[in-house]
């Protein structure tokens, strides 16, 4: 039973093996898709108080993994139901599609239950191969081949931020001996203070700053945003995102001795990606492209809560990333709706849409002004606790530019509301949505709305997680 939402995962990638060596309608494909990604939530959620060791102590399972594990898998499914039939994937490969999806969330599932440096590395590689494949299969029908240089962008800069991991792992057994953290943050506890500490811990962390998209390892985010087909950007925005939270929490703990060398490098790390991706965002045309930025932006405000180094304030990055990735596939369900050929949607393109689809302008409407942190949604109320929380550990510099970045986020994001809300059709045509999509819109628009009026509910799950690795 430990293993089982792996299993499930992995059985979706040989069923969709399957699929490839025949000829099956893309509805088909679909819907065996969300039967393997629902079969798998189940599975989690079965296995939610379960724990133990496996692999010889290099792979835990606790109530810590497995709801990171329920939050990644239900992403994804959100993402599967939304982009109905891969219109934006080459026809002849959807099902190889879905195989390498299915891999990526299996290494992402890996990911958060890692515990021994190889085996982190390994889950790791596993979760990046698979989407470095996803991109380029986009369709060429627009006449675009983006996608090609966009794959080979983050294919390299994600090549550079393991290497850099692994720099900083092979530190960190030469300084300890071991390759498990637990055993490494004993054997670290008398030289917390040595300059190769903070280097080590750095340099790993950079790996998983890769898949937050944090500065300074953001500069695919951008292009690869743009180059990807939206269903590959969606997933790419709001899944990994999640295990790299899980990561960066474990290796924050591992960190937390050396004081305040790490803090400083968090906060210098936060500051200029909230400054580098909201300055970014406002003169930018293309809405994933936008968003890309607003996401390098909102990484820096998960630091938030890590430099803390306490079990609420972590508690605080996973309710916020979790509601992160509530808003951005909001958007994308737009954007995978308004564009259902797959094509790129730029800001304009989303003029007039409460005449043309009323359920799409309020799903969008609550995303940016949740990302906006505008009350009562859940961006909101994630960034006030992350502030307050920096605000009680004295970091009173670091509070108030956040609050400067939020007040200028405030201002691209109101400008597509604008757009959606305050403009006419000028003659484009409306847009229908399908029963899965309209469904996944209420209930995005229900979890945004319910997360930010009554967190308590989902802060007690938050720490109740964090205690089992603290």
């Amino acid at each position: 039973m430990l293993f089982l939402p792996e299993l499930m995962l992995l059985g979706a990638g040989l069923i969709f093996f399957g699929l490839s060596l025949g000829s099956y309608p893309a509805e088909t494909i679909r819907n065996t898709a969300i039967v393997c990604f629902t079969v798998a939530l189940a599975a989690t959620l079965a296995t939610l108080n379960n724990s133990g060791e496996l692999f010889f102590s290099a792979y835990n399972v606790d109530l810590f993994s497995q709801t990171f594990k329920a939050l990644i898998i239900l992403a994804t499914l959100f993402v599967v139901i939304f982009t109905d039939k891969l219109p934006g994937i080459k026809a002849k490969v959807r099902a190889e599609y879905y195989i390498f999806l299915s891999m990526s969330v299996l290494g992402l599932v890996m990911l958060v239950s890692s515990v021994e440096l190889l085996a982190i590395f390994v889950a790791l590689e596993l979760s990046s191969f698979a989407v470095y494949v996803m991109v380029p299969m986009r369709d060429e029908r627009f006449g675009s081949k983006g996608q090609m240089e966009a794959g080979i962008k983050y294919l390299l800069f994600g090549v550079a931020a393991t290497g850099f991991m692994l720099f900083g792992m092979s530190y960190l057994f030469g300084l300890t001996g071991t390759t498990r953290l637990a055993d490494i943050v004993v054997k670290l506890s008398d030289i917390y203070t040595e300059p190769a500490v903070v280097v080590a811990s750095t340099m790993v962390l950079a790996g998983f700053f890769y898949k937050l998209a944090l500065f300074p390892m953001h500069f695919w985010v951008p292009d690869v945003y743009e180059g990807a087909s939206n269903e590959t950007t969606a997933f790419i925005a709001a899944v990994p995102k999640i295990a790299a939270v899980a990561m960066l929490i474990r290796f924050v703990i591992l960190a937390s001795g050396s004081g305040d060398a790490i803090v400083n490098v968090l906060m210098v790390c936060a500051v200029l990606s909230m400054f580098y991706g909201n300055l970014s965002a406002l003169v930018q045309k293309d809405f994933k492209r936008m968003l890309g930025f607003s996401g390098i932006a909102h990484a820096g405000f998960v630091l938030l809560g890590l430099i803390t180094f306490h079990a609420t304030g972590y508690a605080t990055s996973l309710y916020y990333i979790t509601g992160y990735a509530f808003m951005n596939l909001a958007c994308f369900l737009v954007i995978c709706s308004v564009a259902p050929q797959g094509e790129n949607l730029a800001i304009e393109d989303l003029t007039g849409l409460h005449k043309r689809s009323p359920l799409l302008a309020i799903t969008l409407t609550v995303g940016l002004f949740s990302l906006a942190g505008i009350p009562p949604f859940v961006g909101f109320t994630g960034k006030f606790m992350l502030l307050v929380g920096a605000l009680k550990e004295d970091y009173l510099l670091l509070v108030i530019l956040a609050a400067i970045n939020t007040a200028i986020a405030i201002y691209y994001y109101l400008s597509v509301v604008r757009l959606t809300f305050c403009t006419d059709p000028e003659g484009r045509e409306a847009v229908n949505g399908n029963f899965l999509t309209n469904i996944a819109s209420v209930l995005l628009i229900l979890v945004i709305i319910i997360m930010g009026v009554v967190p308590s509910q989902f802060l007690e799950i938050a720490q109740s997680t964090m205690k089992t690795i603290m």
